[in-house]
């Protein structure tokens, strides 16, 4: 019941305060700025106010901290490690589209400024998790219900660079209206369902709360789209998918999970590959693989509801596959 109550209460937060957000933005003129090699109709976008993540991650943080607050008496602070871990992966991005409103183009920080912020800020998640007993370094293999020890500085590389991974693919999603919200609302919902049923409520929290934010979102996010959700949400979406996956100490089943996002990813790393490869020929029309079908024809409806659809599936197996994990 709580679950459900934190879900309703961080949607009707974060539709009031969207609002007030979408409002503050369009003073700043904090308009998104179009990828000129994007698909030429994205350039009706442009303009659109950015930075709109900050409605559902004010939304799910006042909601976690209200209903958590006696849990977090009781010495439980696990959903609230996850809320600040993504927190920080938001603010990077807060940063990156400042950045990019006040210079009016599309690049904010460099490659290199958000790979070193990310890493160090996965490392110190890591950390704590490990000093607060919530991280072992068992690595756990969904579907065959094995876990293989692995050294902890080793497990510890591995680990981080899973998370700035993971942060990036679901950035990389962010191209069209409320995809990036339609999949990871999916995916929130897994989270907190699984948590549930393994009587980690206090951890379930988050998720719970985060899927009603996204709900609200997508009331300003659905095509055609008020607001983007910018690098702030999308950043802090992919802290909280990443972090998720690790709080639950099965880390693997980001890949059954995140499938959209693996396969956003890769279209991207072999659209690059192939291109240096054949001296400029592609493989695809664009990447990531969104912008190819949309360029095939798809609507931006269809592949949110293909995308999410996809990752429902993809949820449900991953759930049969870590039954026996409690």
């Amino acid at each position: 019941m709580i679950l459900l109550l934190a879900a309703l209460v961080s949607f009707v937060l974060t539709v009031v305060l969207g609002r007030f957000v979408l409002a503050e933005l369009r003073k700043l003129k904090a308009g998104q700025e179009i990828r000129k090699d994007g698909p030429t109709w994205h350039a009706g976008k442009a303009g659109t106010p950015t930075m709109g993540g900050i409605m559902f991650i004010l939304g799910t943080g006042i909601t976690v901290l209200v209903l958590g607050w006696g849990r977090m008496l009781a010495g439980e602070f696990d959903h609230l490690y996850v809320y600040l871990f993504a927190l920080i992966f938001g603010l990077i991005g807060f940063v990156d589209d400042y950045r990019k409103v006040r210079q009016h183009q599309n690049e904010g920080l460099t490659a290199k400024q958000k790979f070193i912020l990310q890493l160090a800020a996965a490392v110190v998640f890591l950390v704590l998790m490990r000093y607060e007993g919530l991280l072992t370094n068992d690595l756990y293999i969904p579907f065959f219900q094995v876990s293989i020890t692995i050294p902890w500085i080793v497990y510890l590389i591995f680990a981080a660079f899973v998370i700035v991974g993971c942060v990036n693919a679901v950035n990389l999603t962010d191209g069209v209206d409320g995809l990036a919200t339609g999949v990871t609302f999916v995916v929130m919902v897994f989270f907190a369902v699984t948590a549930a049923l393994w009587h980690l409520t206090t951890l379930a929290l988050l998720p719970a709360a985060l899927a009603g934010g996204l709900a609200a979102f997508f009331v300003y996010n659905h095509h055609p789209a008020k607001v983007f959700m910018g690098d702030t949400g999308s950043l802090f979406l992919g802290g909280a998918v990443a972090a998720l996956g690790f709080a639950l100490d099965m880390p693997l089943i980001l890949i059954p999970v995140g499938i959209i996002y693996i396969a956003e990813t890769m279209s991207d790393i072999i659209q690059v590959a192939y291109f240096k490869a054949t001296h400029g020929k592609r493989f695809f029309k664009m990447a990531p693989l969104h912008h190819h079908l949309e360029l095939s024809g798809w609507s931006e409806a269809k592949l949110v509801a293909v995308f999410s659809g996809i990752t429902l599936v993809c949820c449900v197996l991953a759930y049969l596959g870590v039954q026996g994990r409690y």
